[in-house]
């Protein structure tokens, strides 16, 4: 269980959050408060739980104090939804469809001795909220991290964040994953997860392995977008770009190494037009997989044979993974519309006396599990929209027409929504890429329709000259 200090962490953040509003500019504020408090706060299960709400964690404390800081000192430059139709429809779609779940979920489910609760009330309640808070990043993101030297400030930091975890991440490459054990009081996982290859896979503060390695790519490839971009430090850039590659490489997380060796050259070869569609590219991808799963056309078997040919353990444990997703796909079908909601009914329990015998690694097999189609097309869409509204605008302009930064981001996000695939990578650092991108895109729109924001807020024309 966590400790006092883990909760005293949650507790003082909100305070850290006002002092990074307060003293530096709000898009770095902002940048900063998310991608530090993922970092460093302690992982679920420490939270605040309350009555009515969702748990308070790690992930919503930081997002939900930003927003209270920039609504009391900027407000809101532009309507909360987003600008197109297909953009309203997917978050309010993302935001109520818990509702209709909670409505279709009013049964108990029996797994032998383990009674599940049917939905009520409070769940619908609960769960909305939850999306909310989700989705505060993307909608302070989309509000103000809407130009060239905002995206130059997510890289940036993202760089940094890495270099400054890298101590961490060797102490526990050298010493085993017992960072959070000995300061936040508990393991966050599964500790035989934590052998990779003959040696230690460090998690520091975070949930996973996994989740420490991805993100230790995400700093990589800032790294190297930075060094391709900038034209000072050129030497201290590279130094950087090759340090954390080694880094990541000692992280012993196969799926981020081959992410890794399939960005780099991205990044640093081709141009934003290339990098737009190898992003949606990506894009389809994560939202294409959950469909051809569901109508069997995916070769698990030559997969298994490709990745046996690699390492035996990865094999079996990506065999685990489809056996698991079989299964739980077959009781997403048993409410396929809007799925089975909280409670852990959207899983399998042994017959007879209850105990589990599913694991849900992917994110979209969650999210199918618990809200259905529609909660799956909801956030992958929502999250994934705003790479393919930027290659619209792409298509409209000429490529130094638009921030150059904005390939690696989209890279970025499309590898993330790659990600989910087979595991639940999904953090308020995703949101903000989504966020950040989706407003851009959105400023370009305007200007090329030659439309702006009323004191309202809302979209108007602008009159010819202005």
């Amino acid at each position: 269980m966590p400790n006092a200090l883990a909760m005293l962490m949650l507790a003082v953040w909100p305070v850290v959050t006002v002092i990074l509003f307060r003293r530096l500019s709000l898009s770095l504020a902002l940048i900063i408060n998310l991608v530090a408090a993922f970092l460093i706060l302690p992982p679920p299960p420490a939270a605040y739980d309350f009555p009515l709400l969702p748990p308070l964690t790690k992930h919503s404390i930081p997002a939900l104090v930003a927003l209270i800081m920039v609504l009391a000192m900027y407000g809101l430059r532009r309507s909360i939804l987003p600008d197109t139709v297909l953009g309203k429809i997917l978050m309010l779609t993302f935001i109520l469809s818990p509702i209709a779940t909670v409505a279709n979920n009013g049964e108990v489910v029996y797994w032998g001795e383990l009674t599940l609760p049917g939905l009520g009330v409070t769940d619908a309640l609960a769960l909305s909220i939850t999306q909310i808070l989700i989705f505060i990043p993307f909608v302070l993101a989309r509000q103000f991290l809407t130009d060239a030297d905002s995206q130059r400030q997510v890289l940036i930091v993202l760089m940094f964040a890495g270099l400054a975890y890298t101590p961490l991440m060797l102490l526990e490459i050298r010493l085993s994953p017992q960072l959070n054990l000995w300061i936040y009081g508990y393991f966050q996982h599964s500790f035989l997860q934590t052998m990779r290859f003959g040696g230690w896979r460090p998690m520091v503060f975070l949930y996973h392995g996994i989740w420490l390695a991805f993100f230790a790519m995400l700093a990589l490839t800032a790294a190297a977008a930075l060094f391709k971009f900038e034209k000072k430090r050129k030497v201290l850039l590279a130094v950087a770009t090759i340090y954390l590659g080694g880094v990541l490489v000692l992280c012993k997380s196969l799926g981020a190494l081959i992410f890794a060796v399939f960005l780099l050259p991205v990044v640093l070869i081709f141009g934003v037009r290339m990098q737009l569609k190898v992003a949606a590219l990506l894009a389809l991808l994560a939202i294409g997989y959950p469909m051809l799963k569901a109508v069997d056309l995916i070769p698990a078997d030559d997969i298994l044979a490709a990745a046996e040919s690699i390492d035996e353990d990865r094999a079996n444990s990506l065999r685990f993974r489809f056996y698991n997703e079989d299964i739980l796909l077959e009781r997403a079908y048993e409410k396929p519309v809007f799925g089975w909601g909280s409670w852990g009914r959207n899983l399998i329990y042994n017959e007879v006396n209850g105990t589990l015998e599913s694991v849900s690694d992917g994110r979209w097999i969650i999210v199918l599990g618990q809200y259905g189609w529609f909660g799956f097309l909801a956030e992958f869409g929502l999250m994934v929209l705003p790479i393919f509204l930027m290659w619209r605008e792409m298509l409209a302009r000429k490529a130094d027409e638009i921030s150059p930064y904005i390939g690696p981001l989209t890279l970025m996000l499309g590898i993330n929504a790659v990600e989910l695939v087979p595991n639940a990578t999904l953090t308020p650092v995703t949101w903000l890429l989504s966020g950040a991108l989706m407003g851009y895109a959105e400023t370009l729109r305007r200007e090329r329709l030659n439309m702006t924001y009323d004191e309202t807020g809302h979209l108007k024309w602008r009159p010819v000259g202005q």
